[in-house]
């Protein structure tokens, strides 16, 4: 009977695998943490239906995603912008296109200079407010505009006046530290489980000197395991390093 079972099973179990379509496929394996993997199945997806609002910011995301892990990642961050806005102009009153579209930029903004980062921010800032205009409460674009204010407040004073005058960065007077510290507080209060919120919270938290509020944030990463981004073993060895920091500075 156990044998009659097993054999049972082993035929049943690839025509299961086989009855997914690759958008499912592609969510699976995006679950595991396994984004190249999974931009090979929206792919596939997109082949079938080059239009797919959800295949597209999906893709997108898979391709910032295994840009992230790279050393020069920029030609996979174009990837991902590319998605993006296909993704946008398929369906701009959805929030996941825009979002993604400010998480490449955000990240491939980094790569770059002076001129292009202040162009790219503006970009990023408004692409990740249309995001939380159209769904209040998503995390991911409350995260990113958070950074974008600690970033922005984090240049010094020199760098920010050259911006203004010679790069038409006139909108980063916009960014302050308590608008960061809400978005960051939002992006944590949304999805608790997501190592990088707690992260970049307490990284903007020691900037402020709140401390006590840091070593919370740092605490609270330790027991999360490492499921809900592929740098999470990067991000929670960072929080261990930053708390025995912190349980050292002034209170």
């Amino acid at each position: 009977m156990r044998l009659f079972t097993t054999l049972i099973l082993a035929a049943i179990l690839p025509l299961a695998a086989q009855a997914q379509t690759p958008l499912a496929v592609g969510d699976s394996l995006t679950k595991a943490l396994k984004p190249a993997e999974a931009l090979a199945w929206y792919q596939k997806s997109l082949a079938a239906d080059s239009s797919s609002y959800e295949v597209l910011w999906k893709a997108g995301r898979a391709a910032a995603d295994i840009a992230k892990q790279m050393e020069k990642g920029d030609s996979l961050y174009d990837v991902a912008r590319r998605y993006a806005e296909r993704a946008i102009r398929a369906h701009s009153a959805a929030p996941d296109g825009h979002f993604v579209l400010a998480l490449a930029l955000g990240r491939l903004a980094r790569t770059k200079g002076g001129r292009d980062r202040v162009r790219y921010g503006q970009i990023i800032y408004d692409e990740a407010a249309k995001a939380i205009a159209i769904k209040p409460d998503h995390d991911g674009a409350h995260h990113i505009l958070g950074a974008w204010h600690a970033e922005v407040e984090r240049l010094s004073g020199i760098t920010r006046f050259f911006a203004k005058a010679f790069f038409g960065g006139a909108f980063l007077s916009r960014a302050n530290w308590d608008s960061s510290v809400v978005h960051l507080e939002l992006a944590v209060a949304e999805n608790p489980a997501y190592i990088y919120h707690h992260l970049e919270l307490a990284e903007v938290l020691i900037d402020l000197k709140r401390y006590d509020e840091a070593r919370q944030q740092l605490a609270a990463i330790a027991p999360l395991p490492p499921t809900s981004d592929v740098l999470d073993p990067g991000y929670k060895k960072r929080a261990a390093t930053l708390l025995t920091t912190v349980r050292a500075a002034a209170p």
